[in-house]
């Protein structure tokens, strides 16, 4: 790895304890800006107010956070030809990517570049090609990790062939990846295939970790207490009322109750915690609290 970047597993050997990820982005842009942008959502701020993501950024940071992730959730190939912005992709990824850089500053913050779906999180039949599939997936973390973020981080994965290709493309050409999954009440995949196979499959690929995103805390408890984790693992839950799928996300869980509904889930040694839609700095600063007391840091 490019010595400039910082080491993902040795920051948590370091710090002996899960690694504190940020919270909600998009969810809480919305709220503050009120964007309309239905195509590139929340990543459209990162032109028209940088300073707000960078701000919120900072405020992750401030609240303990050691990762943050990039607001790039809609930067990726597959969007951005339905967009009508006016940059090329390639600079849409970089502008997007260095707000995260600003943020740090001279911090030992891990930056995450955040790569979505190809398209809808939550979208069962697809629409796109095999081929902008993979073209999709290859580019935008080409130029995210060209854009200098320390480590692929994958959302809400729900598709056997994207999460394959992602694997695949990160493990051939040596780029620290995170994989984490969205699931259904079946504990499949959205693509029919059974969450266990998927692990399976990328493990082979050496990721640094295998995560669980956007679901609820007793979709999570359940399959927790019905199969066995992923060797190396993490958990962002989501916060938000209502349906994981709304358009506006709004907070459904306190950070005091959030911290209550994870407390199960650290006897297993996850890598790192989060939280995800409906959350917000608060979740990440009553998160970092806990762990003082627990862990001393």
């Amino acid at each position: 790895m490019d010595k400039s970047r910082i080491d993902f597993l040795n920051k948590q050997k370091s710090l002996n304890r899960p690694l504190i990820l940020d919270g909600a982005i998009g969810s809480l842009l919305k709220q503050s800006t009120n964007f309309a942008d239905n195509i590139l959502w929340s990543s459209i701020i990162n032109i028209t107010n940088p300073e707000k993501v960078i701000a919120l950024h900072k405020e992750y940071i401030d609240s303990g956070a050691d990762i943050i992730t990039t607001n790039t959730f809609r930067t990726n190939p597959a969007v951005y030809k339905q967009s009508n912005i006016n940059l090329l992709n390639e600079e849409f990824v970089q502008r997007s990517v260095q707000l995260a850089i600003e943020a740090r500053n001279e911090k030992e913050i891990i930056i995450a570049g955040s790569n979505a779906p190809a398209e809808d999180c939550y979208q069962i039949e697809r629409t796109i090609s095999k081929y902008d599939l993979e073209y999709n997936h290859k580019k935008h973390i080409e130029l995210l990790w060209e854009s200098q973020v320390d480590v692929i981080w994958n959302e809400t994965q729900s598709h056997w062939d994207e999460i394959e290709t992602i694997s695949k493309y990160c493990s051939s050409n040596s780029i620290p990846f995170v994989m984490n999954f969205f699931f259904t009440s079946e504990f499949n995949l959205l693509s029919g295939e059974p969450l266990t196979e998927a692990i399976k499959m990328v493990e082979d690929y050496s990721p640094l970790s295998v995560g669980f995103n956007c679901v609820k805390s007793g979709q999570l408890l359940k399959y927790y207490e019905k199969n066995e984790l992923p060797k190396s693992w993490g958990f962002y839950l989501n916060c938000g009322v209502g349906n994981v799928d709304d358009e506006n996300i709004l907070c459904g869980i306190k950070p005091k109750d959030y911290v209550d509904l994870i407390k199960s889930f650290l006897n297993s040694s996850p890598l790192f915690v989060g939280s995800c839609c409906g959350s917000n700095p608060n979740h990440t600063k009553a998160i970092k609290e806990y762990f003082n007391e627990v862990y001393g840091n």
